[in-house]
């Protein structure tokens, strides 16, 4: 079941220290990114994945990709996390204004939900941990320590089973 977390409580109600970072701001934008934000404002349930450069980072946002563009394109909206972060544009306005918004976490680390906590701090996100969905070694760390094939059916039945929790 999703965990909750709001308003820089952490899941078991203490208040958190926080990292601050400073990130440029930039006038660039990208007119594919706002387009695509504006073609899937409508749908109710935005989904934010870790992007993590390891094993349980790509099991996560091949699931996330495989639930919004495959299994529910209907009901779901891929975000773009560094999009959403960085900058106040359209990926941002998708998790602001979506009824739900589902943190695809690889691991406890919990990056994408903790992100968008800072910049959206009055947001509710359900947070699944995929790597407890996951059948894998879970000695294993690279993207790399598995074979590309087995990655995938790994994130696939990882995304069929978020699906369900979803309800959609």
């Amino acid at each position: 079941m999703p965990e909750q977390c709001r308003d820089g409580s952490g899941r078991d109600g203490v208040t958190q220290d926080y990292e601050v970072a400073r990130i440029p701001k930039t006038r660039a934008s990208c007119s594919l990114c706002e387009d695509y934000a504006g073609r899937h404002g409508a749908k109710p349930i935005a989904v934010l994945s870790c992007e993590g450069g390891c094993l349980r980072g790509e099991i996560s946002r091949q699931a996330a990709n495989a639930v919004c563009h495959r299994l529910a394109p209907d009901r779901t909206v891929r975000i773009c996390l560094g999009g959403a972060f960085t900058k106040d544009t359209g990926q941002r306005a998708l998790v602001r204004n979506a009824e739900r918004v589902v943190a695809l976490e690889g691991c406890a680390i919990e990056c994408a939900s903790r992100m968008m906590q800072g910049v959206l701090p009055e947001r509710t996100i359900e947070v699944i941990h995929t790597d407890r969905l996951a059948c894998f070694d879970k000695h294993l760390f690279g993207i790399d320590a598995m074979r590309r094939e087995d990655v995938a059916a790994c994130a696939d039945e990882v995304a069929r089973e978020i699906v369900k929790t979803l309800g959609v």
